[in-house]
């Protein structure tokens, strides 16, 4: 059930095939017939300055030549980053597929396609994008067979597209709509409250929110809030995330009357995300050390509403496990969990006795895992929706209040399955289904029958059938089975001559399920492969096989996305001048620990907004959080670990590195652009080939990318046309 869309259908393979490493790099002269790239130009790069920077790190000293890099709003850099730009455009520029992929995505986005409805009091709410429309709308409609009525156009909020919607909240009531905008994709959102009766907004706007969305009370008078204080001009893409407090804002009052309802400020880098249980008695709060669910491991405090001084309830202390928030029925409040469970189980604790001895196990751990990072469990209709892992692929079961099992839910294949919102008393949910070649489709539940309905299915101009999907498992450097998802055209050759461009993430338990996206029709309409590996760090297996990706033992993700390579070699759906990785975030810090570390085993890179300095990660916004996977600098055994893969601090000067396209957005707050920025300008310094090492900056665009149609089409563009010149694949 999580909340990255992805799975398919796909048939299984098991190899169990050990390669060395050291054979699966060809040469030169072996393959050189597969990269007839247009003739490869010597780059003038735009002059960087070094700076005679040095830190000490429990006595080793660390250089930090480009640190001048992260005063992102100085003169210096932003006349350095224009002429990175000038550099970049004028290299895709030349790119002869660059137009022609720019019109065929614009072709493939040209599809009608709907958001997970949610409703309240009869209203139904959804959003819906005819095609190109830079931001979906939000519509509203009378039951499930009303006529729709368009309460929200994103697209009117700007002229420019900078500012975007990031989420809606209704009131229970269905009178009022808080919706969040964000400033060019910048996780800061301002929430601002709509009458839909009269469709005009409120004065009411609660200010420097990240991450956590708003609750209503249940009379509709008021929103509790979770937020930060102002950050200092001009520091609000660096600040860090501390000091966040829980308020509650009156509808219809100045925010600076809000009544702080909790905080901590003898820990300001903890946070709080707010929830409400349905007959508004409680607010519970789920806490982490930076955000929650980073670390995976979590507080819980009660705010007892009905006392006249919102007394404080300390549920669970100690940071001893993981625990998300499923619901609450009947006065008891459910909780998934890792306690005692590496793969979750469910708990249920009643707040007037919330010792542990009166905790009561639910549904017990299973041999899959409920994914604790994306919240598979939601309680719906007096019921329980579970969705749990089966090796990368979700699966689904409906238990009763008493833990028995009543049914479990067929989905059309072997892909993911999100969604499963709302209240005890609703007697019905949505959910959407999608796999690497199928559009994310909307089902409607009916629990009390288990019966299930399309509810909105895409249109997509393309057809599927021409498309195989399937599952593969290959031997990590410890010999552990990682699955491996991958999509190509029916008939594919294994002579070792396909463009393949190899995936994955690998971090914070979160699960690397695969997902239609429809852009990425265009790599494979070109005889191109797409391979996402569930390596290590993620939740595909449980705790355990995130715990394994962690900290001392993050290496163990490197190793395992580069057997994923050596592996797609070795098999023959590719050599190394037609492989090319990519990964976002810490996807994005996995593509450049590869890169440095094997330079000579990918064709060409895209690393998306990544965290490529592990020695100052977390002196900036949310980067303190992080420790939980990556450990701290300042520890001298994490500060080992982390030096030894910093991408930043592990390239080598002369070393011939493969064309590399580093993509970071200008208002991304929760990886800082300048990780990009210095990790781009030690390339280009070190780089002794020919290979082009380019740095893409997209405006108004934060951690997600664009959040508008036209800057995914301009950036997916750029980078496509990047790998069709990199990889030498032929124009169409």
């Amino acid at each position: 059930m999580s909340s990255l869309p992805g799975c398919l259908n796909h048939r299984i393979l098991w190899v169990a095939l050990v390669i060395p490493l050291a054979a699966c790099s060809p040469g030169p002269s072996r393959h050189a017939n597969l990269n007839p790239r247009v003739p490869e130009l010597t780059l003038a790069y735009p002059p960087t300055k070094r700076d005679n920077v040095i830190d000490d790190y429990n006595g080793v000293r660390v250089a930090d030549p480009y640190r001048w890099l992260e005063q992102l709003d100085s003169a210096e850099t932003r006349d350095w980053v224009a002429a990175q730009a000038r550099l970049t455009d004028s290299y895709l520029e030349r790119i002869p597929a660059r137009q022609a992929i720019k019109k065929r995505l614009t072709e493939l986005l040209n599809f009608e396609r709907y958001g997970m409805p949610f409703h309240a009091s009869g209203r139904y709410f959804y959003t819906y994008n005819s095609g190109l429309q830079d931001q979906r709308v939000l519509y509203m409609v009378e039951g499930l067979s009303g006529t729709p009525k368009a309460v929200l156009d994103p697209n009117l909020l700007s002229t420019n597209g900078s500012l975007a919607v990031v989420g809606y909240v209704v009131s229970h009531d269905g009178n009022f709509l808080a919706y969040g905008v964000s400033q060019g994709g910048s996780d800061w959102t301002d929430w601002h409250i709509r009458e839909l009766a009269s469709g005009n907004d409120l004065p009411d706007v609660l200010r420097w929110t990240k991450y956590y969305r708003p609750v209503f009370t249940r009379d509709g008078k008021g929103l509790y809030y979770s937020a930060f204080p102002a950050p200092r001009t001009g520091e609000e893409l660096s600040a860090r995330d501390l000091g966040n407090a829980v308020y509650y804002h009156a509808l219809g009052t100045s925010r600076s009357a809000d009544r702080r309802l909790y905080e901590r400020a003898d820990h300001p880098d903890w946070q709080f995300e707010p929830h409400l249980t349905p007959e508004g008695r409680w607010l519970v709060l789920t806490a982490g050390e930076g955000e929650v669910g980073d670390k995976g491991l979590e507080n819980v405090y009660l705010i007892d509403l009905k006392s006249t001084d919102c007394a404080v309830v300390p549920l669970v202390e100690g940071f001893d496990a993981g625990y998300f928030y499923a619901g609450s029925d009947g006065g008891l409040l459910h909780f998934q969990t890792t306690l005692n469970a590496a793969h979750g189980r469910v708990i249920a604790i009643d707040p007037a006795a919330p010792e542990r001895s009166h905790w009561r196990e639910i549904i017990p751990q299973g041999a899959d895992t409920m994914d604790l990072a994306l919240g598979s469990v939601s309680l719906v209709d007096h019921q329980l929706i579970v969705g749990t892992m089966h090796d990368a692929h979700n699966q689904v079961r409906i238990y009763g209040l008493d833990g028995r099992l009543r049914r479990e839910l067929p989905l059309p294949g072997l892909g993911a399955a999100f969604g499963f919102g709302g209240e005890p008393e609703d007697q019905e949910t949505f959910y959407s289904f999608t796999d690497l070649a199928t559009p994310a489709t909307v089902f409607h539940l009916d629990l009390e029958t288990g019966v299930s309905k399309v509810y909105r299915a895409p249109k997509v101009p393309f057809d599927p059938s021409t498309l195989e999907d399937n599952q593969v498992f290959y031997p990590a450097k410890d010999h552990t089975r990682i699955p491996m998802y991958l999509v190509h055209k029916k008939g594919l050759k294994r002579d070792g001559t396909n463009p393949t461009l190899l995936s994955g993430y690998g971090g914070f338990g979160v699960s690397a399920v695969p997902y239609f996206d429809p852009a990425r029709l265009v790599w494979l309409e070109r005889s191109g492969v797409y391979a996402i590996a569930n390596i290590r760090g993620g939740g595909e297996y449980g705790e355990e096989w995130h715990q394994q990706g962690i900290r001392e033992h993050k290496q163990t993700v490197f190793d395992d996305f580069i057997a994923a390579a050596a592996w797609l070699i070795a098999e023959r759906y590719t050599a190394t001048p037609r492989l090319a990785i990519e990964g976002e975030s810490n996807g994005g810090l996995l593509i450049g620990a590869c890169l440095t570390q094997r330079p000579d085993l990918f064709g060409a890179a895209l690393a998306y907004v990544g965290v490529m300095d592990m020695l100052r990660f977390n002196q900036f916004g949310q980067g303190a959080g992080w420790e939980g996977d990556y450990g701290s600098p300042q520890n001298p055994a994490d500060f080992k670990a982390l030096y030894a893969y910093s991408p930043y601090h592990n390239v080598r000067p002369g070393t011939r590195y493969p064309p590399s396209l580093i993509i970071t957005g200008d208002h991304d707050t929760r990886v800082m652009p300048a990780h990009s920025f210095k990790f781009a300008a030690a390339l280009q310094a070190a780089q002794a080939g020919h290979a082009p090492i380019l740095l893409r900056v997209q405006l108004s665009a934060g951690h997600g990318g664009g959040p508008t149609t036209t800057q995914f089409i301009n950036e997916r563009a750029d980078a496509y046309a990047f790998l069709l010149d990199s990889l030498g694949m032929k124009p169409k």
